[in-house]
């Protein structure tokens, strides 16, 4: 049995944080139904493009693997009156919307513990249920600009630049996946639920670590580096090399020495001003155009095979195929194969949670309202023609 196979969540979701962050828990075995909302065609994630046919989009099978789709307003009376049957039944209700919207559709703990005393409510917001922008929406893009985040990435004569992937948006989700499990643990010691309000600013915030501590301590100003260099830490950055990049990282001075006998450069190992992690830090601008007119010399498979022989932290910088093709990648057993109706055999990044030692299986995500019968009919125990009746419920505009 899975780590979470006796997990039920309600999960009224869309797009990409929210999903990412049951798509953790479905993963590890929770059952994860998601709500859509018939009045929007769903998850607005099913219309992702590129690649995107109907209902459907590679987009949304990135996020909701191994999940439940039913379509239901629950903002109507019959809607609501479904929302509670399920609740009581239920162990989470999840949401990602604005932090002013739990309140008003009423799926805060104090509106729902009627239903289920042991109801955890989770609410994964851009800025919270409290303060000023509560009711404002964002996404990673506006997140990674207001805390910093793009102050520190990119090229220090170029312009503030995001991160590759959405990193704010996804760290949330493992955010709100800790709070849930959280707040499980506490509902199942206590016999008592509760509201974990989750936003993705404050989240980025709290990533800001140790530049933020001192700044606010010490007056640190933090700056973006030439290629992607750590702030105080020489040489911790990539690399240019005859053919391409490499990632170098001497967080030690055993590595630092290690480093310059592969590079045959006794001069800079016995140099006075390096030998040390200061003085490597203080002298960064005479050391690293020595260290990059050395690594030009070579191609990046030389460089490669001796700086892990000596045992140097060193690492290509791939490109998303090399990425995937890596013999890492595959021993890690990190790509899963799923068949599905509309676009033949996908292939996606597998869960990176190992846990137990039960094999990982993997279902297709939901077909929109797919599990409609199995929800209301099996689980609920409402007869046929209440879910007959349910589906009519549906604006013919959504459709």
């Amino acid at each position: 049995m899975r780590p979470l196979a006796d997990l039920r969540i309600i999960a009224i979701e869309q797009y990409g944080a929210g999903p990412f962050a049951t798509l953790q828990l479905a993963d590890l075995g929770a059952e994860v139904i998601k709500i859509e909302d018939p009045r929007t065609g769903g998850d607005v994630g099913r219309h992702v493009p590129p690649y995107s046919e109907g209902d459907d989009s590679l987009f949304f099978e990135s996020f909701n693997r191994n999940k439940r789709s039913v379509v239901l307003d629950i903002t109507s009376s019959a809607g609501r009156e479904v929302l509670l049957d399920l609740v009581a039944v239920s162990d989470v209700v999840f949401s990602n919307l604005r932090g002013d919207l739990p309140a008003k559709l009423g799926i805060r703990y104090e509106d729902l513990a009627e239903a289920n005393p042991r109801i955890v409510c989770c609410s994964l917001s851009g800025f919270g249920m409290t303060g000023p922008r509560r009711a404002q929406p964002a996404y990673d893009y506006l997140i990674q600009g207001m805390t910093g985040w793009m102050s520190l990435t990119g090229d220090p004569e170029g312009p503030p630049e995001k991160t590759g992937v959405s990193l704010v948006d996804y760290c949330g989700g493992y955010v709100a996946t800790m709070a849930m499990l959280a707040g499980l643990h506490a509902a199942r010691r206590d016999g008592r639920g509760m509201d974990c309000d989750v936003s993705l600013y404050d989240t980025a915030l709290a990533l800001l670590t140790y530049p933020a501590t001192w700044h606010l301590t010490a007056n640190f100003v933090p700056t973006r580096t030439r290629q992607s260099a750590h702030p105080s830490l020489v040489p911790c950055q990539n690399f240019q090399t005859s053919d391409g990049w490499i990632v170098v990282v001497c967080a030690k001075d055993k590595f630092w020495q290690r480093l310059c006998k592969v590079m045959d450069r006794d001069d800079l190992a016995q140099d006075l001003r390096f030998v040390s992690a200061a003085g490597r830090r203080e002298h960064r601008d005479v050391l690293l155009p020595e260290l990059e007119t050395s690594f030009l010399a070579q191609d990046t498979g030389h460089w490669l095979a001796k700086l892990e022989e000596a045992g140097v932290p060193c690492g290509p910088v791939n490109s998303i195929a090399d990425a995937l093709a890596e013999d890492q990648t595959l021993a890690r057993e990190m790509i899963a194969t799923i068949e599905h109706p509309r676009f033949g055999m996908v292939r996606e990044v597998a869960s990176p949670l190992k846990v137990g030692d039960e094999p990982l299986s993997n279902r297709r995500a939901p077909l929109k309202g797919e599990d409609a019968d199995d929800v209301f009919g099996q689980l609920l125990g409402y007869s046929p023609e209440r879910v007959a009746r349910l589906a009519t419920d549906i604006p013919s505009d959504s459709t």
